[in-house]
């Protein structure tokens, strides 16, 4: 038996916290709100994908991912991610998660680029909300016990292993020492003006990671999701939602259902950049939807549903709805306003497929990491599977033997790291400017968003490093935003490094995909322990 720290709670460190529990591990959970029900998969709507039904198949799922991944994906992971999902998902049933149902079958969508409808959905657009709430559930039952309100400070490093965490919680320092750290924190999104992930999604897990000496990789590529409700300053209506939130996202099974996009003169501007219109891959619904509001001067475009019909729009979608009311919107009459939003990080701390790093005892799982299952784009609906598939790989590697990096991190070009590590420092620039959060967000939305080009990262490069770093032991907000910084910084050097445009990464200057076999970026905070070859 392992004595095993979980660090987060949503779908991925609660899965992994009851899988350890029921392998016989001495589990803790440690989640940063008061409430065990937090992150962003309570807020989750559109689903989750599985090859449930006999007219679909793993190897179309597995097919389907990859196309959407821009040539990145680590197809061992996706296989991984395609074939064991059925079996987790029927976990989940056999749990308590109430899926909605068409008679005594369950009931499945179509969400965009996928071949077949095999996208799961529960109270319409609150399934992450009833996945949260089962999982919540069982690990009351099984009395895991739980740390709330605590924010991770760093992962211990004893002899080269993770050995715990140091926390800060309700403003004291608490430290829990362990054989295994789960990291499951979730991404960075809030390193972003626009974004609908929740207020406690400043990066900690990644950078706590980096800062133990693991690799990351792919930081270059966020999810901007196309439509989240616009606000007029990206940030969330106070009446649609709680004030942890994001941004309300209007999710993609609303355009699966048949709703489309118009510019401000009504005309559909989605059939022009992609074959499959406003079905087409997330990064590409994105940029179009961006390039649309620069024409007509940065106002929203509208996401028309009126076709569908107020009643079934209500009956379908009832979060939207209530929200997109609350918000003064009757979008079973008039389209919605809405702009992209950074939504979901494809990159993190590099795995192996069974939520390994290149630090022994530490694992990372959904969000967190990355095990190249997504490659440059994600495919929708598939991160609620990913979360669930590798925590319970993880937790079954908890007493196997460490392995060696993930293999697929030899195909990597390299960020130097003595210069990656200075991008992070701040060491080659004098301090100019005292931290300010809204500034971050603003310079990582305008130099590292939808569109990006060489001359305003380097610009925010060197903005970053001269900016002060907070001091991280002065509490739990100081902490945040030295994350939040560390990351920026780290961000814009891996989106520098690809000169080209690829996935969810769109160059100006680089427009097309760069010849040859596409590589990931790796950044390595200890060259020491690692050297990873630059491809060839």
């Amino acid at each position: 038996m392992s004595r095993v720290v979980v660090v987060g709670s949503g779908i991925a460190g609660l899965t992994a916290a009851l899988r350890a529990h029921t392998l016989g591990h001495d589990v803790t959970v440690v989640t940063k709100s008061s409430s065990v029900a937090s992150g962003s998969t309570p807020y989750a709507q559109g689903g989750i994908a599985a090859a449930l039904f006999p007219d679909d198949s793993v190897e179309a799922h597995v097919a389907d991912t990859l196309r959407a991944g821009a040539g990145l994906n680590v197809r061992e992971a996706v296989e991984a991610l395609c074939s064991d999902g059925p079996d987790r998902v029927r976990e989940l049933i056999a749990r308590g998660a109430a899926f909605d149902r068409d008679g005594d079958t369950l009931a499945r969508g179509l969400e965009a680029a996928h071949s077949s409808a095999r996208v799961l959905h529960a109270g319409g657009d609150a399934t992450g909300a009833e996945l949260e709430r089962a999982l919540v559930a069982a690990v009351t039952a099984a009395r895991i016990p739980v740390v709330g309100g605590a924010f991770l400070r760093d992962v211990i490093v004893d002899d080269g292993r993770a050995a715990g965490v140091s926390l800060w919680v309700d403003g004291e320092a608490l430290t829990i020492d362990a054989d295994a750290v789960v990291l499951a924190t979730g991404g960075w999104g809030q390193l972003y003006a626009h974004t609908t992930n929740p207020s406690v999604a400043t990066g900690d897990g990644v950078a706590a990671a980096w800062r133990a000496g693991a690799m990351l990789a792919d930081l270059e590529f966020t999810q901007f999701h196309p439509t989240a409700l616009y606000a007029g300053d990206g940030a969330a209506d106070d009446a649609t939602h709680d004030a942890g939130a994001g941004a309300f996202l209007v999710s993609e099974a609303v355009r699966g259902e048949g709703a489309v996009l118009r510019n401000a003169a009504g005309e559909r501007f989605m059939l022009d950049a992609h074959p499959d219109a406003e079905l087409a891959p997330r990064d590409v619904v994105a940029r179009g939807i961006a390039v649309e509001m620069a024409a007509q001067g940065g106002r929203p475009v509208l996401l028309d549903a009126t076709a569908l019909g107020a009643e079934f729009l209500a009956r379908r979608f009832p979060t939207i709805d209530a929200a997109s009311r609350a918000a003064g919107h009757d979008w079973g009459r008039r389209p919605l306003p809405v702009t992209p939003a950074a939504h979901y990080a494809m990159g993190g701390v590099a795995t192996d497929t069974e939520g390994r790093t290149s630090v022994p005892g530490l694992f990372a799982v959904g969000e967190v990491a990355c095990t190249g299952a997504h490659g440059g784009n994600r495919l929708a609906s598939n991160s609620l599977l990913e979360g669930l598939v590798f925590a319970h790989r993880a937790a079954g590697a908890i007493d196997a033997p460490w392995a060696e990096p993930p293999a697929w991190t030899q195909r990597a070009v390299r960020v130097e790291a003595d210069g990656a590590r200075s991008v992070a420092a701040g060491s080659p620039h004098p301090v100019l400017r005292t931290f300010d959060r809204d500034r971050l967000r603003a310079l990582m939305w305008e130099a590292a968003g939808v569109h990006r080009d060489g001359a305003r990262l380097a610009a925010a490069a060197a903005e970053l490093a001269a900016t002060a770093m907070p001091d991280a032991e002065a509490g739990a907000r100081s902490g945040e935003d030295a994350n939040l910084l560390t990351l920026a910084r780290l961000v814009v050097a891996a989106a520098l490094a690809r000169e080209e445009s690829r996935g969810a990464h769109f160059r100006s200057d680089f427009p097309l995909a760069g010849s040859g076999e596409p590589a990931h970026t790796v950044l390595l905070p200890q060259p020491t322990r690692l050297e990873v070859p630059a491809a060839c």
